[in-house]
């Protein structure tokens, strides 16, 4: 019918994932026989470890994985899940609490069309993940965007957070290890910000999907030099009836494929998520739950292997960055990212483009220098970029190598 919107406005207005879009161009390019270095996927670059595979071929043979499951998930994955997140954070729930969904990403989308309603506000961090405001607004809640820096190694301050917080505010969206900066919070800052979100009445959406990839700082000054990802209702109890914890199974063991995340929170929320979840998806399909168990009930040896090789990569990175003319970069404390600054070679010519911004710099990183990085505009940061270094040493030196060429055109 003429005159009729095609498509509802609700919908319309979802941006297309910068990351995922920048990837699927980097990966048309290598298709078509370039030479391709990307540093926008967010995955690692290791295979899944052969156990889980295992377990996943032999969940294809059972009958039982050939029909329909609970809503919620397996029952044994929800104790295993449950067991798994209190070896690993201290924090003690019961299956009960616990949704798998399909990835991290689908919890996140959950937890909010859980909690909102149309106009609540969500306080966000920037630099933010692409999705969080998406789902955001998908569930009718308003994004308030509180913006950090470089001066504070991109952490929030409590003076900040009660600054942007109106009597609309329902949901603190607090996210360490950091996914685009690779921000840690230290203990005394989750506390701080726990017992404020208390006082506060606000309920907290934590994102702990990066929970065992944090690192040693770049110059260790002794024996007690370290972090730890902090678990904001462990450090904070009394929020305990008020958060939601978002972690999956994608970054630990290399499973972004396999599409298993979960959210944990009080026994009402996940009620309610997974009525929603039953008219969305229903379960997670079986062989990935399966796989899951294996990875959720096993060692942490597969990581730790990983988070070896991405430590060694993330000095490389932060190295070959801060090499560069008019680059600075804050050290990456965890996750898989660097989130460099550009600012100081915008504003000029650049292998012949003029170069007002880092839309346009990837852009002409991606066309010159066949390299794929993610605009920080993606992220709230305009002036940043974000690179994962999930990528082999050799490819990390050689787009970084490329880069440097680029930029001193």
């Amino acid at each position: 019918m003429a005159g009729v919107q095609r498509i509802s406005r609700l919908i319309a207005a979802v941006a297309e994932s910068a990351t995922l879009a920048i990837d699927a161009k980097a990966k048309a390019l290598s298709a078509a026989g370039e030479d391709v270095v990307g540093f926008g996927a967010g995955e690692p670059d290791f295979a899944t470890p052969d156990h889980i595979v295992e377990a996943a071929a032999a969940a294809c043979r059972d009958p039982r994985n050939h029909k329909y499951s609970p809503t919620a998930g397996l029952a044994e994955l929800r104790e295993a899940i449950a067991a798994k997140t209190v070896r690993d954070s201290g924090y003690v729930v019961e299956p009960s609490q616990v949704l798998v969904t399909n990835g991290a990403k689908h919890a996140v989308l959950n937890s909010f069309a859980t909690l909102l309603d149309p106009g609540d506000e969500v306080l966000v961090l920037a630099p933010y993940w692409t999705t969080y405001p998406e789902s955001i607004a998908l569930a009718q809640g308003a994004a308030v965007v509180v913006t950090t820096d470089e001066e504070t190694g991109f952490k929030v301050t409590v003076d900040q957070l009660d600054a942007a917080a109106t009597e609309r505010t329902k949901v603190l969206l607090f996210v360490s290890p950091s996914n685009p900066t690779g921000a840690v919070y230290g203990r005394e800052q989750v506390e701080a910000i726990g017992r404020w979100a208390v006082e506060r009445g606000l309920w907290v959406v934590t994102d702990e999907i990066y929970e065992h990839l944090v690192y040693p700082p770049l110059r260790a000054s002794g024996a007690t030099d370290g972090r730890t990802q902090h678990s904001m209702p462990v450090v904070v109890p009394e929020l305990a009836d008020h958060c939601v914890v978002i972690n999956g199974v994608a970054k630990t063991y290399a499973m972004t494929g396999w599409r298993v995340g979960w959210m944990i929170g009080p026994t009402d929320v996940i009620k309610a998520a997974t009525n929603l979840q039953s008219h969305a998806t229903s379960n997670v399909a079986n062989v990935s739950q399966r796989a899951a168990l294996a990875a959720v009930g096993g060692d942490l040896a597969a990581v730790g292997t990983m988070r070896t090789a991405f430590d060694r990569r993330r000095r490389k990175i932060h190295e070959l960055l801060v090499a560069i003319p008019g680059v600075t970069c804050v050290e990456p404390e965890g996750a898989f990212y660097a989130f460099p600054s550009f600012k100081g070679v915008l504003g000029r010519e650049i292998a012949g483009r003029r170069v007002d911004t880092t839309l346009d710099l990837a852009d002409v990183l991606l066309d010159e220098a066949r390299v794929a990085v993610v605009p920080g505009e993606a992220f709230g940061a305009p002036g940043y970029a974000r690179l994962s270094y999930a990528l082999s040493d050799d490819d990390l030196v050689e787009g970084l190598t490329r880069i440097a060429k680029v930029l001193g055109q």
